[in-house]
Protein backbone atom coordinates (compact mmCIF):
# COMPACT_ATOMS: atom_id res chain seq x y z
CA UNK A 1 0.00 0.00 0.00
CA UNK A 2 0.97 3.33 -0.80
CA UNK A 3 -1.01 5.13 2.34
CA UNK A 4 0.75 5.77 5.28
CA UNK A 5 -0.20 5.45 9.17
CA UNK A 6 0.09 8.27 11.21
CA UNK A 7 0.90 6.33 15.26
CA UNK A 8 1.67 8.22 18.08
CA UNK A 9 4.66 7.01 19.51
CA UNK A 10 6.73 8.05 23.09
CA UNK A 11 10.18 7.47 21.75
CA UNK A 12 11.50 8.62 25.04
CA UNK A 13 9.97 9.64 28.82
CA UNK A 14 8.22 13.35 28.44
CA UNK A 15 8.37 12.84 24.41
CA UNK A 16 5.31 12.17 22.17
CA UNK A 17 5.70 12.38 18.41
CA UNK A 18 3.83 11.46 15.48
CA UNK A 19 5.05 8.48 13.29
CA UNK A 20 4.56 7.91 9.64
CA UNK A 21 4.44 4.06 9.76
CA UNK A 22 3.42 1.94 6.59
CA UNK A 23 -0.15 0.24 6.87
CA UNK A 24 0.03 -3.15 8.07
CA UNK A 25 -0.89 -6.04 6.21
CA UNK A 26 -3.01 -8.77 8.33
CA UNK A 27 -1.97 -12.10 8.60
CA UNK A 28 -3.97 -15.36 7.97
CA UNK A 29 -5.78 -14.99 11.35
CA UNK A 30 -6.00 -11.10 11.98
CA UNK A 31 -7.85 -8.24 10.96
CA UNK A 32 -7.07 -4.68 9.54
CA UNK A 33 -9.14 -2.08 11.13
CA UNK A 34 -9.05 1.50 10.04
CA UNK A 35 -9.87 3.91 13.33
CA UNK A 36 -12.01 6.55 13.49
CA UNK A 37 -11.65 7.29 17.51
CA UNK A 38 -9.48 6.45 20.36
CA UNK A 39 -9.34 7.56 23.96
CA UNK A 40 -6.31 8.44 26.41
CA UNK A 41 -5.58 6.60 29.40
CA UNK A 42 -5.10 9.53 31.28
CA UNK A 43 -3.26 7.36 34.58
CA UNK A 44 -1.73 4.03 32.50
CA UNK A 45 -0.89 6.42 29.64
CA UNK A 46 0.79 9.14 31.55
CA UNK A 47 2.58 6.96 33.73
CA UNK A 48 4.33 5.57 30.73
CA UNK A 49 4.77 9.12 29.13
CA UNK A 50 6.85 10.59 31.95
CA UNK A 51 8.87 7.34 32.81
CA UNK A 52 7.94 7.75 36.50
CA UNK A 53 7.80 4.23 37.95
CA UNK A 54 10.48 2.10 40.11
CA UNK A 55 13.16 0.77 38.40
CA UNK A 56 12.39 -3.53 38.09
CA UNK A 57 8.65 -2.87 38.17
CA UNK A 58 5.83 -4.24 35.97
CA UNK A 59 5.50 -0.76 35.18
CA UNK A 60 9.12 -1.06 33.64
CA UNK A 61 8.32 -4.37 31.69
CA UNK A 62 5.65 -3.46 30.42
CA UNK A 63 5.56 -0.16 29.37
CA UNK A 64 8.84 1.44 29.30
CA UNK A 65 10.04 3.34 25.55
CA UNK A 66 9.85 3.16 22.88
CA UNK A 67 6.02 2.90 23.93
CA UNK A 68 3.14 2.67 21.73
CA UNK A 69 0.00 3.91 23.75
CA UNK A 70 -3.59 3.63 23.41
CA UNK A 71 -6.42 1.14 24.31
CA UNK A 72 -9.43 2.09 23.51
CA UNK A 73 -9.60 1.95 19.56
CA UNK A 74 -12.63 2.01 17.95
CA UNK A 75 -12.81 1.59 14.05
CA UNK A 76 -14.57 -0.18 10.72
CA UNK A 77 -12.82 -3.26 8.80
CA UNK A 78 -11.07 -2.39 6.17
CA UNK A 79 -9.24 -5.71 5.14
CA UNK A 80 -8.93 -9.34 6.44
CA UNK A 81 -7.23 -12.50 6.42
CA UNK A 82 -7.35 -15.35 4.53
CA UNK A 83 -8.57 -17.35 7.54
CA UNK A 84 -11.29 -14.55 8.60
CA UNK A 85 -15.17 -14.30 7.84
CA UNK A 86 -15.00 -11.98 4.86
CA UNK A 87 -18.71 -10.91 6.36
CA UNK A 88 -16.92 -8.98 8.74
CA UNK A 89 -15.29 -6.35 6.10
CA UNK A 90 -17.04 -3.16 6.86
CA UNK A 91 -18.06 -3.90 10.29
CA UNK A 92 -17.48 -1.69 13.27
CA UNK A 93 -15.14 -2.85 16.23
CA UNK A 94 -13.93 -1.90 19.42
CA UNK A 95 -10.69 -3.13 20.24
CA UNK A 96 -7.55 -2.14 22.15
CA UNK A 97 -5.52 -1.24 19.40
CA UNK A 98 -2.91 1.69 20.02
CA UNK A 99 -3.44 5.37 18.79
CA UNK A 100 -2.96 4.77 15.03
CA UNK A 101 -4.94 5.41 12.02
CA UNK A 102 -4.79 1.48 11.07
CA UNK A 103 -4.54 -1.19 13.69
CA UNK A 104 -4.29 -5.06 13.59
CA UNK A 105 -5.92 -7.27 15.77
CA UNK A 106 -6.72 -11.30 16.38
CA UNK A 107 -9.81 -12.02 14.00
CA UNK A 108 -11.71 -13.34 17.07
CA UNK A 109 -13.75 -11.94 20.31
CA UNK A 110 -11.48 -10.18 22.96
CA UNK A 111 -12.64 -13.03 25.59
CA UNK A 112 -10.30 -15.17 23.93
CA UNK A 113 -7.88 -12.91 22.95
CA UNK A 114 -3.97 -14.16 23.32
CA UNK A 115 -3.01 -11.75 26.09
CA UNK A 116 0.76 -13.00 25.94
CA UNK A 117 1.23 -11.94 22.40
CA UNK A 118 -0.18 -7.92 22.78
CA UNK A 119 -2.75 -8.66 20.13
CA UNK A 120 -5.71 -8.14 20.70
CA UNK A 121 -9.30 -8.85 19.93
CA UNK A 122 -12.73 -7.01 19.16
CA UNK A 123 -15.92 -6.45 20.26
CA UNK A 124 -19.24 -5.65 17.82
CA UNK A 125 -20.55 -2.28 18.49
CA UNK A 126 -24.28 -1.62 17.97
CA UNK A 127 -25.36 0.99 15.19
CA UNK A 128 -27.01 2.96 17.60
CA UNK A 129 -23.62 3.93 19.99
CA UNK A 130 -21.79 6.95 18.05
CA UNK A 131 -17.84 6.15 18.66
CA UNK A 132 -17.75 9.19 20.64
CA UNK A 133 -19.57 7.27 23.06
CA UNK A 134 -18.45 3.61 22.26
CA UNK A 135 -14.51 5.04 22.53
CA UNK A 136 -14.96 4.88 26.50
CA UNK A 137 -15.78 0.89 26.62
CA UNK A 138 -12.46 -0.32 28.17
CA UNK A 139 -13.19 2.29 31.08
CA UNK A 140 -16.24 1.04 32.19
CA UNK A 141 -15.24 -2.63 31.68
CA UNK A 142 -12.69 -2.06 34.08
CA UNK A 143 -14.55 -0.95 36.56
CA UNK A 144 -17.58 -3.46 36.29
CA UNK A 145 -15.07 -5.67 36.90
CA UNK A 146 -13.62 -3.69 40.04
CA UNK A 147 -17.80 -3.49 41.54
CA UNK A 148 -17.98 -7.11 40.81
CA UNK A 149 -15.08 -7.69 43.05
CA UNK A 150 -16.07 -5.68 45.76
CA UNK A 151 -19.62 -7.22 46.12
CA UNK A 152 -20.78 -3.36 47.03
CA UNK A 153 -25.08 -4.14 47.24
CA UNK A 154 -28.17 -2.12 48.00
CA UNK A 155 -28.55 0.02 51.04
CA UNK A 156 -24.55 0.29 51.60
CA UNK A 157 -22.08 3.23 51.77
CA UNK A 158 -19.43 3.20 49.26
CA UNK A 159 -17.09 6.08 49.51
CA UNK A 160 -14.61 6.56 46.20
CA UNK A 161 -11.08 7.70 46.46
CA UNK A 162 -10.02 9.66 43.09
CA UNK A 163 -12.49 11.05 40.32
CA UNK A 164 -10.66 10.68 37.22
CA UNK A 165 -12.51 8.27 34.35
CA UNK A 166 -12.24 5.33 36.45
CA UNK A 167 -13.27 7.15 39.43
CA UNK A 168 -16.45 8.61 38.03
CA UNK A 169 -17.32 5.30 36.77
CA UNK A 170 -17.30 3.26 39.74
CA UNK A 171 -19.55 6.02 41.77
CA UNK A 172 -22.46 5.96 38.56
CA UNK A 173 -22.21 1.90 38.87
CA UNK A 174 -21.95 2.23 42.98
CA UNK A 175 -25.54 3.90 42.55
CA UNK A 176 -26.98 1.14 39.78
CA UNK A 177 -25.96 -1.75 42.51
CA UNK A 178 -28.30 0.43 45.17
CA UNK A 179 -25.25 1.84 47.27
CA UNK A 180 -26.22 5.20 49.14
CA UNK A 181 -24.98 7.33 50.17
CA UNK A 182 -22.19 7.08 47.95
CA UNK A 183 -19.26 9.83 48.66
CA UNK A 184 -16.66 10.80 46.03
CA UNK A 185 -13.45 12.62 47.54
CA UNK A 186 -10.91 14.19 44.94
CA UNK A 187 -8.49 17.50 45.41
CA UNK A 188 -9.91 18.74 42.09
CA UNK A 189 -13.04 21.31 42.05
CA UNK A 190 -13.09 20.22 38.03
CA UNK A 191 -13.24 16.75 38.76
CA UNK A 192 -15.76 17.26 41.45
CA UNK A 193 -17.73 18.91 38.60
CA UNK A 194 -18.07 15.99 36.26
CA UNK A 195 -20.32 14.18 39.33
CA UNK A 196 -23.80 12.94 38.08
CA UNK A 197 -26.37 15.04 39.26
CA UNK A 198 -27.98 12.63 41.94
CA UNK A 199 -29.11 13.60 45.85
CA UNK A 200 -27.29 10.36 47.17
CA UNK A 201 -24.01 11.20 45.39
CA UNK A 202 -22.05 13.28 47.62
CA UNK A 203 -18.66 15.03 46.53
CA UNK A 204 -15.99 16.02 49.17
CA UNK A 205 -13.17 18.27 48.66
CA UNK A 206 -10.46 17.15 51.01
CA UNK A 207 -9.25 20.46 51.07
CA UNK A 208 -12.37 22.33 51.91
CA UNK A 209 -14.23 19.29 54.36
CA UNK A 210 -13.23 16.85 56.50
CA UNK A 211 -13.86 13.89 54.93
CA UNK A 212 -14.93 11.22 57.69
CA UNK A 213 -16.66 13.78 59.52
CA UNK A 214 -19.24 14.06 55.85
CA UNK A 215 -19.60 10.44 56.11
CA UNK A 216 -20.56 10.35 59.20
CA UNK A 217 -22.78 13.38 58.76
CA UNK A 218 -24.51 11.87 55.93
CA UNK A 219 -24.83 8.07 57.07
CA UNK A 220 -26.12 8.22 60.49
CA UNK A 221 -22.90 8.54 62.06
CA UNK A 222 -21.56 5.53 60.27
CA UNK A 223 -18.57 4.74 58.88
CA UNK A 224 -18.50 3.40 55.17
CA UNK A 225 -18.88 -0.30 54.01
CA UNK A 226 -16.93 0.02 51.42
CA UNK A 227 -13.84 1.98 49.50
CA UNK A 228 -12.74 2.21 46.59
CA UNK A 229 -9.01 3.33 45.96
CA UNK A 230 -8.72 5.02 42.19
CA UNK A 231 -6.21 7.73 43.37
CA UNK A 232 -3.19 5.76 42.25
CA UNK A 233 -1.44 7.80 45.09
CA UNK A 234 0.71 5.19 47.36
CA UNK A 235 0.62 7.49 50.36
CA UNK A 236 -3.01 7.42 50.64
CA UNK A 237 -3.97 3.99 51.01
CA UNK A 238 -3.85 4.51 54.96
CA UNK A 239 -5.30 7.47 55.14
CA UNK A 240 -8.45 6.00 53.11
CA UNK A 241 -9.04 2.90 55.56
CA UNK A 242 -10.00 5.35 58.53
CA UNK A 243 -13.08 5.65 57.21
CA UNK A 244 -13.67 2.32 56.45
CA UNK A 245 -16.30 0.58 59.01
CA UNK A 246 -15.24 -2.79 61.17
CA UNK A 247 -14.74 -6.00 58.69
CA UNK A 248 -15.46 -3.64 55.78
CA UNK A 249 -13.86 -3.64 52.26
CA UNK A 250 -11.18 -2.21 49.88
CA UNK A 251 -11.03 -2.13 46.43
CA UNK A 252 -7.85 -1.84 44.55
CA UNK A 253 -9.13 -0.49 41.31
CA UNK A 254 -6.17 1.88 40.71
CA UNK A 255 -2.52 1.34 39.58
CA UNK A 256 0.07 3.01 41.92
CA UNK A 257 3.18 3.96 40.79
CA UNK A 258 5.27 3.51 43.63
CA UNK A 259 5.90 0.51 46.40
CA UNK A 260 3.24 0.67 48.93
CA UNK A 261 4.25 0.73 52.76
CA UNK A 262 1.13 -0.55 54.47
CA UNK A 263 0.80 -1.28 58.09
CA UNK A 264 -0.85 -4.90 57.88
CA UNK A 265 -1.26 -5.31 61.63
CA UNK A 266 -3.36 -1.79 62.38
CA UNK A 267 -4.70 -1.00 58.65
CA UNK A 268 -5.90 -5.07 57.93
CA UNK A 269 -5.89 -7.77 60.76
CA UNK A 270 -6.90 -5.88 63.48
CA UNK A 271 -10.21 -4.10 62.58
CA UNK A 272 -10.64 -7.36 59.80
CA UNK A 273 -10.83 -5.71 56.74
CA UNK A 274 -10.73 -7.13 53.73
CA UNK A 275 -8.37 -5.64 51.08
CA UNK A 276 -9.58 -6.94 47.51
CA UNK A 277 -7.15 -6.28 44.21
CA UNK A 278 -8.96 -6.02 40.70
CA UNK A 279 -6.86 -5.97 37.11
CA UNK A 280 -8.86 -5.96 34.02
CA UNK A 281 -6.95 -9.12 33.11
CA UNK A 282 -9.21 -11.05 36.13
CA UNK A 283 -11.97 -11.32 34.26
CA UNK A 284 -12.93 -15.06 33.37
CA UNK A 285 -11.32 -16.32 30.34
CA UNK A 286 -14.68 -17.97 29.75
CA UNK A 287 -18.36 -17.66 30.79
CA UNK A 288 -19.09 -20.30 33.39
CA UNK A 289 -22.41 -21.12 35.40
CA UNK A 290 -21.33 -19.16 38.69
CA UNK A 291 -19.06 -17.06 37.25
CA UNK A 292 -20.40 -15.33 33.85
CA UNK A 293 -19.09 -11.74 33.40
CA UNK A 294 -16.26 -11.87 30.96
CA UNK A 295 -14.87 -8.80 29.12
CA UNK A 296 -17.15 -9.20 26.49
CA UNK A 297 -20.27 -9.76 28.58
CA UNK A 298 -19.23 -6.52 30.21
CA UNK A 299 -19.05 -4.31 27.23
CA UNK A 300 -21.99 -5.52 25.85
CA UNK A 301 -23.67 -3.87 29.05
CA UNK A 302 -22.20 -1.00 28.62
CA UNK A 303 -23.40 -0.67 25.25
CA UNK A 304 -26.63 -1.50 26.07
CA UNK A 305 -26.57 0.88 29.03
CA UNK A 306 -26.03 3.46 26.72
CA UNK A 307 -28.58 2.35 24.03
CA UNK A 308 -31.05 2.31 26.99
CA UNK A 309 -30.29 5.74 28.22
CA UNK A 310 -29.15 4.78 31.75
CA UNK A 311 -25.68 6.61 31.02
CA UNK A 312 -25.10 10.07 30.71
CA UNK A 313 -21.18 10.12 29.61
CA UNK A 314 -21.11 12.76 27.15
CA UNK A 315 -20.47 15.34 29.61
CA UNK A 316 -17.63 12.70 30.34
CA UNK A 317 -15.86 13.96 27.17
CA UNK A 318 -13.33 17.01 28.08
CA UNK A 319 -11.49 17.33 24.61
CA UNK A 320 -12.28 15.82 21.12
CA UNK A 321 -9.77 16.68 18.42
CA UNK A 322 -7.86 15.50 15.56
CA UNK A 323 -4.87 13.17 16.66
CA UNK A 324 -2.59 15.28 15.17
CA UNK A 325 -2.42 17.35 18.00
CA UNK A 326 -1.42 15.01 20.46
CA UNK A 327 2.19 15.89 21.26
CA UNK A 328 1.03 19.05 22.74
CA UNK A 329 -2.15 17.18 24.50
CA UNK A 330 0.70 14.91 26.19
CA UNK A 331 2.59 17.97 27.55
CA UNK A 332 -0.75 19.86 28.76
CA UNK A 333 -1.24 16.28 30.79
CA UNK A 334 2.13 16.18 32.18
CA UNK A 335 1.92 19.74 33.30
CA UNK A 336 -1.98 19.18 35.01
CA UNK A 337 -4.33 16.08 34.34
CA UNK A 338 -6.81 17.43 37.19
CA UNK A 339 -9.25 19.28 34.55
CA UNK A 340 -9.50 16.72 31.92
CA UNK A 341 -11.69 13.35 32.04
CA UNK A 342 -12.04 11.82 28.98
CA UNK A 343 -9.69 12.99 25.70
CA UNK A 344 -10.80 11.94 22.44
CA UNK A 345 -8.72 11.69 19.60
CA UNK A 346 -10.52 11.59 15.92
CA UNK A 347 -8.48 9.76 13.08
CA UNK A 348 -11.53 10.41 10.20
CA UNK A 349 -9.14 13.28 8.18
CA UNK A 350 -6.52 10.03 7.20
CA UNK A 351 -7.98 8.22 3.85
Amino acid sequence: MVKKNPTIIFPEPRKAVIEEREIPCPGPDEILIKSSRTMISIGTEMTAFSGDFPAGSNWEKFFSCPYYPGYNNIGTVVEVGSSIDKSLVGKRLATGGAHSAYVIVKGHNSNSADKASGKVGYYDVPSCIPDDLAVFFTIPQIVMNGIRGSKVQWGECAVVYGLGLLGQFAVRFCRKCGAAPVFAVDLSADRLSYLPKDSAVIGINPKEQDVLETIKKHNHGRLADVVFEVTGNATLIEKELSVLREKGRMLLLSSPRQKVTFDFQDYCAWPSYTIIGCHNFSHPSHAQADSPWTMERHVELFFDMIAHGELDIERLISRNLDYTKAPEVYQDLLKDRSTDMGIIFNWDNVK
